[in-house]
């Protein structure tokens, strides 16, 4: 926005400028032509009806009235006075340098034509740029006896134009440094607190409920800081009200699943029920064991959102405890005719600083999470490796994948994927998400090659960035 305020500013000054400096210099330079052109009409006109009312009785004394009028001409120092026959040749000058010449200009040749003062712009014969005046002498009132023509250098009246149009090219300049100064003013007053409360909002949408703009602004903006910052603390009273239900539910709920677990179980044990009733029960017990693992991931989440969660770190075999994740759970995925390919890795990883228990924790979300959208009766493929630096476990299904623009949203509370076959909470991957977070690494979603989800995690095997509240 910055840089396009300023292109668009600046480039609209610019062309006016242009028109003004373009037009101010056609003027002058304009006014500076026609104020000499005119001045030396005036003097030519003057000239000539002085030689014709009063010098020139007759034809002969055209010539020896024109040598003295050239003798006793005060104004030699700045003009060139040239007496010129009806040929156009120069008769006599008043510097005498061109006496006998034919200066062969158009100015001459039209005022001996047409008995009419002419004007002549152009360059001399020593290629100087001048202004010539030619203005007829009359005798016996109808004929033209030869041309008074008074010549002028443009080389002063250039310098003065080329003055005006300079003072006039700086006066441009210094207006476009005002107008870039008010526009640096104007970007700092009002683009930066915009860039300030853009920052500010896009931590909001990450999260950050309750964030408050310092409110240093006026008018407009202060009234838009005042009303992103009451939409802050309403989220964020919004979400903690969530928060709160969600805790309090999941612990009133935890107790009823607990007997309803241990009493199913028990009843799986009386051989005296019919295979109908048994089967009956199976399905109650395996549906409150679900409902129980969705309230413990409600519990482990508000944990995570009110800050009460916690790292036990120590160094770690991140291989072992993939690894025994990976026997825990492969039982599990027999009986939906799933298996679990893990491939060893072909050095051995280092130790990293890491919670074992919240990391196998991890492991075992992601692979239900595999389960749910795998094909039946396929495999999920798992990797780990070491850069030196990082860690890295891959884990991919043989599903059907995400669209594009779910990837992202999966690790978003209570967002469930399209493809998912079976229900679930929303919140396994949410959790998961936050725990690599913790231990400063990165879980990443992708479509794989050749179709399914690849689950990416990485973790750094030296330094570890907590976030606050994070506990060892």
């Amino acid at each position: 926005m910055r840089n396009r305020w300023m292109r668009t500013s600046m480039l609209a000054v610019g062309l006016v400028l242009l028109l003004v400096f373009v037009l101010f210099s056609v003027l002058v330079a304009s006014y500076y032509y026609t104020t000499v052109r005119t001045g030396l009409e005036t003097k030519a006109q003057t000239s000539t009806d002085f030689f014709t009312n009063y010098i020139n009785k007759t034809y002969a004394e055209f010539y020896d009235s024109a040598y003295r009028y050239t003798e006793s001409f005060e104004d030699a120092d700045k003009l060139e006075l040239q007496f010129i026959d009806t040929d156009g040749r120069i008769v006599i000058s008043s510097n005498g340098i061109t006496a006998g010449t034919n200066p062969g200009t158009s100015d001459i040749g039209d005022a001996i034509r047409t008995g009419e003062t002419s004007t002549f712009v152009g360059r001399s014969i020593a290629n100087e740029r001048i202004m010539a005046v030619s203005a007829p002498i009359m005798y016996s009132g109808n004929r033209v006896i030869g041309v008074m023509r008074y010549v002028t250098s443009l080389r002063l009246v250039n310098r003065q134009l080329l003055i005006s149009v300079l003072a006039a090219a700086a006066a441009c300049m210094f207006v476009m440094l005002i107008v870039v100064l008010i526009n640096m003013i104007f970007i700092r007053s009002v683009i930066l607190p915009v860039n300030e409360i853009t920052t500010v909002s896009k931590r909001i949408a990450d999260g950050s409920y309750g964030i408050q703009i310092e409110k240093t602004y006026g008018e407009e903006i202060g009234e838009m800081v005042s009303s992103i910052n009451e939409m802050s603390m309403k989220i964020a009273q919004s979400e903690k009200m969530q928060t709160e239900f969600i805790s309090s539910v999941s612990h009133e709920l935890r107790t009823p699943l607990t007997a309803i677990t241990g009493w199913g179980e028990t009843l799986l044990y009386n051989t005296e029920l019919d295979m109908e009733t048994r089967k009956g029960v199976a399905i109650m017990l395996k549906e409150s064991k679900r409902l129980s693992k969705m309230v413990e991931e409600l519990l482990e989440f508000t944990r995570i959102e009110d800050g009460r969660f916690t790292l036990n770190v120590e160094q770690t075999d991140i291989a072992a405890e993939l690894e025994d994740a990976i026997f825990a759970y492969r039982d599990l995925l027999s009986q939906e005719q799933m298996e679990i390919v893990y491939e060893p890795p072909e050095k051995d990883i280092p130790l990293i600083p890491a919670d074992p228990a919240r990391l196998r924790q991890v492991f075992l979300n992601v692979f239900d999470n595999a389960s749910k959208y795998a094909k039946s009766g396929g495999s999920i493929d798992v990797s780990i490796d070491s850069d030196g630096s990082f860690v890295t476990i891959k884990i991919r299904d043989h599903g059907p994948g995400l669209p594009e623009d779910e990837l992202e949203n999966v690790k978003m509370k209570f967002y469930k994927g399209s493809n998912a076959k079976e229900r679930g909470s929303g919140i396994g991957l949410a959790v998961c998400d936050e725990i690599i977070k913790y231990h400063g690494g990165t879980l990443k979603l992708s479509n794989a090659e050749g179709g399914g989800l690849l689950i990416t995690i990485r973790l750094p095997e030296s330094s570890m960035t907590q976030s606050p509240g994070d506990g060892e």
